[in-house]
């Protein structure tokens, strides 16, 4: 292929070459997802890391389909609105035939439809001949499989792999095998009906002869298994009839629209890339990270995704709350950064993790998930009255709330801090996890323990809220402890981390209670747990909107005036769209909810610069240049991402000032406001108990009402400015 260039055993794209847009076309179900070019192929080339993935190994590292020995010629690719489906029309480059003279291009098409379902990737060819003469084709499809872990994907080096064992191949079927290091046997099965003319352990080779008009169809079924994997691969209309029936159940619930296209587009692309990252979980409708790299549980992520969505669809919030308490740590493990009470950071399935060459098989290394464990079980609880399962979790809450007076406060100050006890495990246990994230205002890196300051906003938060839920379960005694316990950390946060000069929070306190004097979006997040006194919280404020932060795509990581400041890095500097989120929801949270809409109008503009205006996990904090570029993307961010999805609808909680009340079936707007170009947003099936509505938010004479079109079931509707 000319499009290919090899040098020694790497291989690259020519810049001239279609190949050369390397967005990847990205289908997922549960733990199996598929990064594919336009084509629907998996193709060595660049950075390599396109291919079929289960429980974080590729299972398929290579499948190309050629036409008479060359790549066909692209018409269209586009996956399906849903995420579920990936259509691609191709057609030939002129073909030779048996006659004499050669058939013109675009005569041949080549449809090909492809989904995940469970464990196998799906991949229907369809031929047709709109020539006027009958043809011959060839049709070669090339395959391999490297098993190679996620980890080692990424750049983890590794000292030995496993063994590759015999190719199994049969007349329609090629078997590839591979134990690994943790004595797991992992398989790749390539089916194909019809069987090919020809196949060998790396090709399938067909050869068709079409009359004019005539079509034939091909299906290629690639499923991917361990030991003891019960999975059933389906015939083809089975499956694809399964997922749509799947896809379409998902469709109900609550809806967000707009008569903005921009926005519309944007609530819907983000509504289905949820529905994406949690199709087929097998812990249920928990959210994995994100793909290619994070598909997986993560217990800081799915949490404030949960926050993020909770007022539209609680569900999502009960389903992580049962799942990580179940996986919450019971006993101390250095290795893995766990204590009694932990919640967990990060779930891992690979051979890495189970080798512990990695230590994120079952890792605990966040000091934030614990806490926010807590907000979301008590947030959960004010948004739908669910008072049984809060009890059912009880234990769980109870000993996270423990984890935090004597691990995460284990000198007493009040302060939770986090220091690592895995040689292997992260430095930093924040939600900025980058080793390089917390520093001096010299740009010297912290020495731990650390103390970050949105995290005892978190603690705060955790507290009050295991207070309220105590006095819920009828427990007045430990909720007036636990108020106390929030005022005394209260107070000694005021005192530990206001910074008059910077007219902000430090970003954190060092080992030695000394303040790391930044300025950083950090204490944006400590706004919608209620910490700071109101004065302060202006001042925070105003920091965070000046330009400085504010590049105008959002509210910048760090700011520009920092030694460290990089619009480039990874924590110092891009922009995060749910750390844009949680900021709105905190300036809301003190009646700032023109800022939360600003926050609003810029990340909808930012995704309309962004293909399939799908916010990725972050871009880069250069400041907004003029309304003809957008923001600039960060190279290897994750899209989509679970919390970035879902920033849209928090943002929009936070401007219209939405508050569900499940006990007392209300539904408030407080101070509601719309940004500018944004003049109508409709809220379908809205649950507030046993009861269901519809709203439309309207501009009407500069201000902004809130209209009822349809409500079933008793609940309490209310505007308040």
């Amino acid at each position: 292929m000319t499009d290919v260039v090899r040098i020694r055993d790497k291989y690259y794209v020519r810049a001239t070459s279609s190949l050369a847009d390397d967005r990847a076309r990205i289908l997922k179900y549960g733990g199996t997802c598929a990064l594919l070019n336009r084509f629907g192929d998996i193709e060595a080339v660049g950075a390599g890391k396109m291919g079929i993935f289960h429980n974080e190994t590729r299972h398929l590292s290579r499948c190309v389909l050629h036409l008479n020995d060359t790549q066909p010629l692209l018409l269209s690719s586009v996956i399906q609105e849903d995420n579920t489906f990936l259509s691609v029309d191709m057609t030939n480059f002129d073909i030779p035939l048996k006659s004499g003279g050669a058939l013109p291009r675009e005569m041949i098409h080549l449809f090909r439809s492809k989904f995940v379902l469970e464990d196998t990737c799906y991949d229907e060819i369809r031929i047709s001949n709109y020539g006027t003469d009958p043809v011959h084709i060839k049709l070669v499809i090339l395959f391999d499989a490297d098993f190679a872990d996620i980890f080692e994907i990424r750049g983890a080096k590794r000292q030995g792999h496993g063994k590759r064992l015999d190719d199994h191949v049969q007349q329609d079927e090629v078997v590839f095998s591979y134990r690994g290091l943790d004595k797991i046997l992992r398989r790749t099965t390539l089916h194909f009906t019809p069987p090919p003319k020809s196949i060998t352990a790396r090709q399938a080779r067909y050869e068709l002869d079409l009359q004019p008009r005539q079509e034939t169809f091909l299906l290629l079924r690639v499923a991917c298994q361990q030991e003891n994997d019960s999975s059933q691969v389906l015939s083809f209309p089975d499956a694809y009839r399964r997922l749509y029936d799947e896809s379409e159940a998902k469709r109900n619930g609550c809806r967000v629209g707009s008569t903005s296209s921009g926005y519309d587009s944007w609530f819907s692309r983000s509504r289905y890339d949820l529905q994406l990252l949690t199709i087929g979980n097998p812990e249920g409708p928990v959210p994995y990270a994100g793909v290619p790299w994070f598909n997986t549980v993560f217990g800081r992520d799915s949490i404030i995704t949960s926050l993020e969505t909770l007022w539209m669809t609680p569900e999502i919030a009960k389903a992580v709350l049962r799942y990580l308490a179940t996986s919450q740590a019971t006993h101390e493990d250095g290795e893995r950064d766990a204590q009694p009470g932990k919640i967990l950071h990060e779930m891992r399935r690979g051979e890495m993790a189970n080798t512990r060459e990695v230590p994120f098989g079952c890792y605990y290394g966040s000091v934030d998930s614990t806490p926010l464990f807590v907000v979301l079980a008590g947030a959960y609880l004010l948004r739908t009255g669910d008072l049984d399962f809060v009890r059912d979790i009880w234990p769980n809450i109870k000993a996270a709330v423990e984890w935090i007076d004597r691990y995460g406060d284990a000198d007493s100050d009040s302060f939770v801090e986090y220091s690592r006890q895995s040689k292997n495990g992260l430095v930093q246990q924040g939600w900025k996890d980058s080793s390089d994230s917390v520093f001096y205002a010299n740009g010297e890196l912290a020495k731990p323990p650390i103390a970050l300051c949105e995290v005892q906003a978190y603690a705060y938060a955790a507290k009050r809220l295991a207070a309220a839920m105590n006095r819920e379960l009828g427990h007045p005694e430990a909720a007036v402890l636990l108020e106390e316990a929030a005022e005394k950390l209260r107070v000694r946060f005021e005192q530990g981390f206001w910074d008059d000069e910077l007219g902000t929070y430090a970003i954190a306190l060092d080992g030695d209670k000394k303040p790391c004097r930044v300025v950083s979006s950090n204490a944006g997040q400590t706004l919608f747990c209620g910490i700071a006194s109101p004065e302060r919280a202006k001042r925070v404020r105003e920091v965070l909107m000046a330009g400085q932060m504010f590049s105008g795509w959002g509210v910048r990581t760090l700011s520009a005036t920092e030694l460290r400041y990089n619009p480039m890095s990874y924590h110092n500097g891009s922009i995060w769209p749910h750390d844009n989120a949680l900021i709105g929801l905190g300036l809301s949270t003190y009646g700032y909810q023109t800022d939360a809409a600003e926050l609003l109008k810029s990340m909808k503009q930012a995704s309309d610069f962004i293909d399939l205006r799908r916010l990725p996990e972050l871009f880069c904090g250069f400041h907004k240049r003029d309304h003809s570029a957008g923001p600039t993307l960060y190279p290897v961010a994750c899209s989509p991402q679970a919390w970035s999805a879902g920033a849209a609808f928090l943002l929009l909680r936070a401007a219209l000032g939405v508050k569900v009340r499940g006990k007392d079936a209300q539904l408030h707007f407080v101070n509601p406001h719309l940004p500018e170009g944004l003049d109508e947003i409709v809220i379908e099936n809205l649950t507030v108990r046993d009861a269901a509505v519809d709203v439309v938010v309207r501009r009407r004479h500069g201000k902004v009402a809130v209209e009822t079109t349809r409500k079933q079931g008793r609940v309490d509707i209310g505007v308040f400015t």
